[in-house]
């Protein structure tokens, strides 16, 4: 421990998730450091006003001598999420960036609280192993380079069963899922890791699904419901006009309960391994699927491919923690851009394990705006011109063949 912070009692600021980590540190900080702790949740989704008064409880129970909670679920949104929505971004195909995209909020937060309780300390729960100890130390001396950034889970090498007996020994509260799971849970969605996460063999079990333990074993009947879009933003569910935030907040309870969104994903993490990890995200799922059937139908060809590629960066840089870069700024341009058309209804299905999208429509749908019927009759083009494009298209597969075919007969006569 360095002596300057021996005898220091500026007070330690402590990201505070209510998680085993972030509980133990509260006590051992205090202990450590010999100075006061404060604990600072930041709301980026699945914390109600029960879970909030719950969270405030055990960190003062753990020993922080003030707990503040902030509501950045409207900022998040604005920031990070609707760009995610914007570009249809999954990690792997799959992932739809549940928990990782909301640590820069949370460090973007937690250095301006800083700043208001005039402390240079602050402190987190991130491991040596994971993704999340980059994406918040990055963004942290990003926005306030001259803080002092203290890890213990990480620097200290602490497992999970020690933070268990220390918070047992000192007759300290639990977390509710005890140290089996990790669970994080926010406005995108839920990740879950346990020992079944470790390798890549095993699904977590049934009793550790968060939002959708029930899904199957007491499935729901087929619910249908209607999502409305304005220039790619959420803004309508089943007709009833809403903040972005509360329609992901109803998605959730309305498609969690099917099993929607449920997934294990395998990836690249930010620091070179592999990883694995359990997520629920049906906001996420409905939303992006949604909204990516809603594109097909307004964008064009090429606007569609382009912007697949630049959004398949911006997760990249968003999942690295790499969120504060300029160059986001140019990529989230084009993306809004590129929805100025992106309006329009979508009828969706949600059954147990499944999303099935109905139909889209929209005032700029490229498909109505044809006097042409895919499959049926010609529209813009006569008979003769679909003959001639068709022999124009066939050209560059006429001249290659044609030039290997000559290419060979040279070679026969040379031999």
């Amino acid at each position: 421990m360095p002596s300057s912070l021996a005898t220091d009692q500026q007070p330690i600021l402590l990201a505070f998730s209510g998680g085993l980590d972030t509980s133990f540190c509260v006590p051992w900080l205090k202990s450590t450091y010999q100075c006061p702790v404060i604990t600072v949740t930041v709301n980026t989704g699945g914390i109600n006003e029960a879970a909030a008064t719950a969270l405030e409880e055990r960190a003062l129970k753990l020993g922080a001598i003030e707990h503040h909670i902030i509501d950045a679920r409207a900022a998040y949104f604005d920031q990070v999420l609707k760009f995610l929505i914007m570009g249809n971004v999954r990690r792997g195909s799959l992932y739809p960036l549940c928990v990782g995209a909301e640590r820069v909020i949370q460090a973007q937060t937690i250095a301006q609280m800083a700043v208001k309780l005039k402390t240079q300390r602050v402190a987190h729960g991130c491991t040596a192993a994971g993704n999340d100890q980059v994406r918040f130390e990055v963004a942290l001396r990003t926005l306030a380079p001259d803080l002092d950034i203290i890890a213990p889970i990480r620097d200290r090498a602490f497992k999970r069963p020690e933070q268990l007996q220390y918070l047992q020994e000192h007759q300290l509260p639990i977390p509710p899922y005890g140290g089996a799971y990790s669970v994080n849970r926010g406005l995108w969605g839920v990740t879950i890791g346990g020992k079944e996460t470790l390798t890549s063999a095993e699904s977590i079990p049934e009793s550790a699904w968060v939002l959708s333990s029930q899904a199957f074993s007491h499935p729901r009947a087929a619910k249908r419901h209607c999502i409305g879009f304005q220039a790619g933003i959420p803004v309508t569910l089943d007709g009833v006009h809403l903040s972005a935030v509360t329609i992901i907040e109803n998605l959730e309870s309305l498609a969690g309960p099917f099993g929607i969104g449920r997934g294990i994903h395998l990836g690249d993490t930010v620091i070179g391994t592999k990883g694995r990890v359990a997520f629920e995200a049906p906001a996420a799922e409905v939303l992006l699927s949604a909204h990516r059937e809603l594109e097909k139908l307004v964008l064009s060809g090429k606007q569609a491919r382009l912007k697949e590629i630049v959004a398949q960066s911006y997760g990249d840089l968003v999942h690295e923690g790499q969120h504060l870069d300029p160059v986001c700024r140019d990529i989230e341009a084009l993306l809004l851009s590129s929805q100025t058309r992106v309006s329009g209804e979508v009828v969706l299905t949600c059954r147990p394990g499944s999303l099935f999208i109905e139909g889209v429509t929209s005032p700029y749908s490229l498909m109505a705006a044809s006097k042409g019927v895919y499959g049926e009759a010609a529209g813009e083009w006569s008979a003769t011109d679909a003959l001639g494009y068709s022999k124009m298209l066939a050209l560059p597969g006429i001249f290659y063949g044609r030039a290997g075919a000559t290419r060979v007969e040279c070679t026969r006569t040379e031999s």
